[in-house]
């Protein structure tokens, strides 16, 4: 029902902007990303006049699967661009980052946390991504790969996507959440993160393809080959990103 109810917000939203006559929007064809909400600022920096959807790269999936206008598709996860792909419904996906997640915390730091095992201590507030959404997963991963996995008996909140975990953080609502390191930027003056050691990480790749049925395809390879290019990947670089 959640992802029924977030195609139907989507396809209602991207609607509402194909009736803008802004001559931006015009300029590149009316291009229409959907993308994993990790990727927010970066995209709408290289790309101000596209139209975008962020969300949880499942309920994207979900949207393009049930006929949602797109043109791109850019997720935190290689599953979801591999499964549209093998449906027919994008063309072959390409890998043009990589991503690290940390541990954020209010920065008043009431709960005390500097480290993943003070995440057991009891009261503890902990969100994170919800089972099916990359962040989520990847978090699972982690902590499995840390031996902590007991620690999310203190989770308390399951997101539907990575950016309502720093939120909830941000703003004092929980004590501490798994993010993505290109997440901490935004809301520095709200959070500090604490890294995680490499030899613990998931491995989080983003893929990005052009979908079989878009309405402005030449737009969309557009799009592709910013985000593949030299001025892309500075972009990414210089938002925390990894360059494959």
């Amino acid at each position: 029902m959640r992802r029924a109810l977030a195609a139907c917000l989507a396809l209602a939203i991207l609607a509402a902007g194909c009736g803008s006559t802004d001559d931006s929007s015009a300029s590149n064809g009316g291009l229409t990303v959907l993308a994993a909400s990790s990727l927010t600022e970066v995209f709408q920096d290289l790309e101000p006049d596209a139209r975008y959807s962020f969300a949880g790269s499942d309920e994207l999936a979900t949207q393009i699967e049930e006929g949602a206008p797109a043109d791109v598709f850019a997720s935190a996860s290689t599953k979801y661009a591999d499964e549209l792909f093998d449906k027919g419904l994008t063309r072959k996906p390409q890998i043009f980052a990589t991503n690290k997640l940390v541990l954020i915390v209010p920065k008043d730091n009431p709960a005390n946390i500097h480290s993943v095992p003070d995440l057991e201590k009891d009261g503890i507030k902990l969100v994170v991504g919800a089972e099916g959404v990359p962040v989520g997963d990847y978090t699972h991963r982690v902590l499995e790969n840390m031996g902590e996995k007991s620690v999310l008996d203190n989770v308390v909140s399951n997101e539907d996507d990575v950016k309502a975990v720093v939120a909830k953080v941000a703003q004092g609502e929980a004590d501490a959440g798994f993010v993505y390191v290109t997440d901490v930027k935004p809301v520095g003056e709200d959070v500090t993160a604490v890294t995680l050691p490499d030899d613990v990480q998931a491995t989080v790749e983003y893929p990005i393809a052009v979908v079989k049925d878009a309405k402005n395809p030449e737009a969309a390879n557009d799009f592709v080959d910013l985000v593949v290019s030299d001025k892309g990947r500075e972009a990414l670089e210089d938002a925390g990103f990894g360059i494959p």
